[in-house]
């Protein structure tokens, strides 16, 4: 059976990871996290002496990029060449490049085949694939999708409750920041036609849930 593909597109903050692993558990779904790749490929190119500031030298770091991730929503992990990365791609170092080797077209078309057949070889009934420009580039013909966003403010203060310190002052900033960065990729707050928004603005994490639960069951019987 061909696996229900749901895939969920919005900004930094918007909490699309923590709600697609909740929707992918409540299904029995796998769960892709898109964005883990491109941190793990700037990761890889960064260690790998790659020039950042030239799209041909990141570009070049595909053809020894060996990446595996895990699509259990309960045992998320993410290895490169064998290494476990999972902690490692999230280090400050690595958000700063992220946008930056998100953004040569040879990377995007390569990650994006890959994501396809990650999603096409799952063994369970369905898949969540949450990420950036998802639901238009990665899976446009996936039976549900959904922009899942917030107002800028709530997803700073939602990312400041994430942090600490210095870190949770700035998160307003690094929110601004993110999104000037990521709308140079793709227009990731307005909801291409066929493309069901869920605003969670209003929303605590549980109702986020359920109202994309509600869309999902809404299209899959």
């Amino acid at each position: 059976m061909t696996p229900v593909m749901v895939a969920i597109d919005g900004p930094a903050g918007s909490g699309k990871s923590s709600v697609s692993k909740a929707v992918a558990r409540r299904l029995g779904y796998a769960y892709l996290d898109t964005g883990a790749a491109y941190r793990a490929l700037a990761w890889h190119a960064r260690h790998a002496g790659a020039d950042l500031d030239s799209a041909e030298s990141v570009a070049a770091s595909l053809g020894s990029f060996d990446y595996a991730v895990g699509t259990d929503p309960d045992d998320f992990w993410v290895r490169v060449d064998g290494v476990d990365v999972t902690e490692a791609i999230r280090d400050p170092a690595v958000s700063a490049i992220v946008s930056t080797v998100a953004r040569v077209p040879a990377v995007r078309e390569h990650l994006n085949a890959l994501f396809r057949s990650i999603a096409a070889a799952t063994d369970r009934p369905g898949i969540v694939i949450e990420g950036r420009d998802i639901t238009t580039v990665t899976v446009p013909d996936a039976p549900v999708r959904i922009l899942l966003t917030a107002s800028e403010e709530v997803r700073a203060a939602r990312r400041a409750g994430e942090l600490s310190g210095a870190a949770a002052a700035q998160a307003g900033v690094a929110i601004a920041r993110r999104d000037a960065a990521d709308s140079q990729v793709a227009d990731f707050l307005t909801a291409a036609a066929g493309v069901v928004t869920v605003d969670s603005t209003a929303l605590d994490f549980v109702h986020t849930v359920d109202a994309v639960l509600a869309v999902i069951r809404s299209v899959v019987a």
